[in-house]
């Protein structure tokens, strides 16, 4: 299996190419920056540097080409205003769909935000509440669209804890934090269970093994 990351360098993705390159995969992660391609070689793939906020979509679908499916893991980021949360949170993901569409890689994951879905509560913090604005609008891009095996993932508050192996993946599962570990192994679980294909999942850390989770969704009817 060939795996497309967009924002390879990101905490989630480095996590996720490691597991990849552990079972014999190949994976590939987008990057902004060529300082950042040690970092992806060490985690076991291979570096692409191309920005997603000035490129094409052609060019982002030549990266794609022969790919398995596509993740979604990038974000603006610590530090960056609202602006770049609309370019990249929302923009990007919607030019990496656009992407995978013309690239013929129907399986598509997106890693999201939880509460992507409702208005920031009255006092949310500009710059977060434009972060969930944006992530909610790049989801109902991407649900909208037939050409995609989607699956949008909705982490809680992340953590750099030890995973634990253990979570609770449902369509709601209210707050809770999670290890950035296990939200890594739900998305290798993901990718292979086509099965949670067209589902939005809320993911915190509970008390169910990540592949029964996982197995247990793709089974529902």
């Amino acid at each position: 299996m060939h795996i497309v990351i967009a924002g390879g360098h990101g905490q989630i993705a480095l996590r996720l190419e490691r597991l990849l390159a552990a079972r014999g995969d190949s994976a590939a992660g987008i990057i902004r920056s060529a300082d950042q391609a040690d970092d992806v070689r060490a985690a076991g793939a291979e570096p692409i540097v191309c920005d997603l906020e000035s490129a094409t979509v052609e060019e982002v679908a030549g990266h794609l080409a022969g790919a398995d499916a596509a993740v979604f893991a990038a974000g603006a980021g610590p530090g960056s205003g609202a602006a770049r949360k609309h370019t990249v949170d929302h923009g990007a993901a919607v030019l990496f769909a656009d992407a995978a569409e013309r690239a013929g890689v129907r399986r598509h994951l997106v890693v999201s935000a939880m509460g992507a879905d409702s208005p920031p509560p009255p006092g949310t913090d500009h710059v977060f509440a434009a972060y969930l604005e944006a992530k909610g609008a790049a989801d109902a891009d991407i649900r909208a669209r037939s050409g995609l095996d989607w699956t949008v993932l909705r982490p809680g508050r992340l953590t750099n804890d030890a995973g634990t192996g253990l979570v609770e993946l449902a369509d709601h599962t209210g707050r809770g934090a999670v290890p950035r570990d296990d939200v890594a192994a739900v998305l290798l679980a993901l990718l292979d269970e086509p099965g949670t294909a067209g589902r939005t999942l809320e993911l915190i850390s509970g008390t169910t093994t990540v592949g029964q989770a996982v197995k247990r969704l793709s089974m529902r009817p």
